[in-house]
């Protein structure tokens, strides 16, 4: 009878999984869209859609978080991890939505190695926060989240690198807004990949 009344815990895990996996299905469909540089209707339909499943989960914790007594491991942690996940597929779709208004086309290589770094970040993201299932695995955990911070170190230097190469070479300084714009957001997805990462080692930390 008293089970009836205790939380599933492990719907909090699943909740935060699902999340993971949406921010690993956005930065792919980021990653091919730049890389045959085209944004249709089709592809910013798509990436509204895993927006949207984004924050679907987003929305059931933060509902459970509000009716659970017990919680796994900090409120405010917990708080705080479903806001960064939802904040990284938030402006992967804030990029894909800009790319598609400014009617920015063509193969651009600074955003496809973005991109690229955005997939490989994302992808050791998920892989930390679906390791808070089972805090066995914390070396494994940890280890995520050092690749994490090196390949934001990685985006500074990217942002720094595309921007000054813009303005040596772009003559239009309405596409230097345009893909000013481009570069700094995805260099903040790059941020909120290590703000995860931060939360992430902040749980493993309390819990040890």
């Amino acid at each position: 009878m008293v089970s009836r009344f205790l939380p599933r815990q492990s719907d909090f895990f699943s909740l935060f999984e699902k999340q993971a996996d949406a921010a690993i299905e956005a930065a792919a469909l980021f990653k091919t869209l730049v890389s045959n540089g085209v944004v249709d209707e089709a592809a910013t339909k798509r990436m509204e859609e895993i927006e949207h499943q984004g924050d679907d989960a987003t929305y059931a914790l933060i509902d459970k978080l509000n009716k659970t007594f017990i919680t796994p491991f900090d409120r405010e942690d917990i708080h705080a991890l479903a806001k960064e996940l939802d904040d990284v597929i938030d402006v992967i779709n804030t990029m894909v939505g800009k790319l598609k208004v400014y009617k920015l086309t063509g193969v651009n290589k600074n955003l496809v190695e973005f991109a690229e770094v955005i997939d490989d970040s994302v992808c050791r993201m998920a892989s930390a926060v679906k390791g808070l299932r089972d805090m066995k695995g914390s070396k494994a955990i940890l280890q995520a989240c050092i690749e994490i911070n090196h390949l934001e170190d990685l985006g500074d230097t990217m942002r720094d690198r595309s921007i000054a190469e813009l303005f040596e070479t772009e003559k239009n300084p309405i596409n230097v807004i345009k893909w000013k714009e481009i570069y700094e957001d995805a260099e903040t997805v790059l941020d909120i990949c290590e703000d995860v990462a931060n939360v992430v080692e902040a749980i493993l930390v309390k819990q040890a």
